[in-house]
């Protein structure tokens, strides 16, 4: 029962707090106040999105183009970091909203030399950006995602299901507004 329990709002969860749960706990100071968002964030390796990209084009030698557009959701914080592990490398850049849990939206960008691939599923439907590229647009239960190419990188936009005035032409269109 606790476990279909912690299921239930992993959703609610999408990153930080996840990886909090799972990789160590989150301190609480002396007068039992919980840390804020930011400080949970931070703890685990965010900062600022700008600093994030500048420490990712730094790593690589490379300029990174981040979709001018993003969805038309409210969010209240930015964050961005950048993973450093070999064949990991990637930049994350989360949209969050911390007053409507629903309003996530994530960039995750790798080199291509270093992509994931995706398993064919019935829950999957190819598009054809305006560069030409090719996307691949997934819907999971918790997310939708659209994976495509750009110059040097691979980029994964990821949005919670919850958000259903999201879709995968939205998406699409955040896509081709990489230019």
């Amino acid at each position: 029962m606790k476990l279909k329990k912690f299921f239930s709002v992993l959703p609610v969860l999408f990153g930080a707090v996840v990886s909090v749960l799972i990789f160590g706990t989150a301190k609480v100071n002396s007068s039992n106040i919980p840390p804020s968002l930011e400080e949970v964030y931070t703890r685990i390796g965010y900062t600022s999105p700008d600093e994030a990209v500048k420490k990712f084009e730094s790593h690589f030698n490379h300029v990174l183009i981040l979709p001018r557009i993003k969805p038309s959701i409210s969010f209240t914080h930015q964050l961005g970091r950048f993973s450093e592990d070999n064949l990991n490398d990637s930049l994350e850049i989360k949209f969050i909203n911390s007053k409507i849990i629903e309003n996530h939206y994530k960039i995750v960008i790798r080199p291509l030399e270093n992509t994931l691939t995706y398993k064919s599923n019935a829950n999957q439907k190819d598009y054809t950006l305006k560069n030409g590229q090719k996307a691949l647009y997934i819907e999971h239960p918790l997310f939708n995602f659209l994976i495509f190419e750009h110059d040097h990188w691979q980029y994964v936009l990821t949005i919670d299901k919850r958000v259903s005035k999201i879709t995968a032409d939205t998406l699409v269109e955040i896509a081709n507004s990489i230019e």
